[in-house]
C-alpha cells in the first residue's frame, strides 16, 4: 500500500511538472492519503491546465512508468476533479462529490474497454463550464474532447464530462452512457448563451457557490483490481 502511494505521489508530481505546475504542487494544500489514495490542493486559477494539459501528461508519465518498471503491474489511474468551497480541513459537500465523481462505474469500464489506455479524466458540469468558457489556454484539448453523461455512485448523481487522452469519442459505443435528457450536451464552444446549469444559477443567485475556495480533483488507480482513490484539491488564497 505504501508503494501505491508512493508511486501515485510520483506520477502525479512528473505530470504536473511536465505542464509548469511543480510549484503549485509543492505548495499543496491539505495533502493526506486515502488507503491507496491521495488528496492534495492547489489552486483553482489553474483549473485550465489541469482539464487541458494534465490528463495528456499524465497518460505520457504513465506509459514511461510502464516502460521503467516492466516488473510491475501496469499503473492506471481514473482522475475526477470538480470545483466548490471547502474550509482548510479539505472536508465538505464538494469533497464528497469529486469522490462520487471518481466512483462512477463508467470509469472502470472505459479502462477496462480501452486496452492502450492508462487515464480516464471526470470533471463535473461546472467545472467543464468554467474552463471552457473562460477562453483562457487549455493545450490542445478542447471542448468537444470530453462526453457527457450522468455520474451516478451511491445517491449522488450529477451530470459530467469524460476524457481519455487520445481516445477518439466518435468510436466508442456510448450505449454505456447515461446522458443528460436536457439540452445540456451543447458544449460551450456551440453556444453563445450564458451555462444554464444547477451551479451556475446558484452564482446567478449569489449564493456561496459563487466563490469557491476549492476546486477538487480525485485520482484513483488500478493495478490488477480496482482500488481506491487518490486526490489532489486545488485552493484560492
Amino acid at each position: 500500500m505504501q508503494e501505491i502511494n508512493a508511486d501515485i505521489q510520483q506520477v502525479l508530481a512528473q505530470a504536473l511538472s511536465a505542464i509548469g505546475l511543480s510549484a503549485r504542487w509543492e505548495q499543496r494544500a491539505f495533502p493526506q492519503h486515502t488507503g491507496d489514495g491521495y488528496v492534495a490542493g492547489l489552486d483553482p486559477e489553474v483549473l485550465p491546465a489541469l482539464v487541458g494539459c494534465f490528463p495528456g501528461a499524465l497518460s505520457d508519465v504513465l506509459h514511461n512508468y510502464k516502460r521503467q518498471h516492466p516488473g510491475k503491474s501496469v499503473l492506471q489511474l481514473r482522475v475526477s476533479v470538480h470545483v466548490g468551497p471547502l474550509p482548510s480541513s479539505g472536508l465538505g459537500v464538494p469533497m464528497v462529490e469529486t469522490h462520487r465523481l471518481l466512483d462512477d462505474q463508467t470509469l472502470r469500464d472505459l479502462l477496462a474497454k480501452a486496452k492502450r489506455a492508462n487515464t480516464v479524466v471526470i470533471i463535473s458540469q461546472r467545472v467543464y463550464e468554467d474552463v471552457f468558457q473562460s477562453g483562457l489556454e487549455t493545450g490542445s484539448t478542447v471542448a468537444e474532447d470530453f462526453a457527457q453523461k450522468i455520474a451516478r455512485a451511491k445517491k449522488f448523481a450529477q451530470p459530467a464530462w469524460l476524457h481519455v487522452p487520445g481516445l477518439d469519442w466518435g468510436l466508442v459505443d456510448r450505449s454505456f452512457f447515461e446522458v443528460p435528457e436536457q439540452s445540456s450536451t451543447t458544449s460551450p464552444t456551440q453556444s453563445a448563451g450564458s451555462p444554464s446549469g444547477p451551479d451556475n444559477q446558484g452564482r446567478k443567485s449569489g449564493s456561496a457557490s459563487a466563490a469557491p475556495k476549492y476546486s477538487i480533483g480525485s485520482v484513483g488507480n488500478i493495478i490488477e483490481e480496482l482500488s481506491g482513490p487518490a486526490s489532489f484539491t486545488q485552493h484560492l488564497h
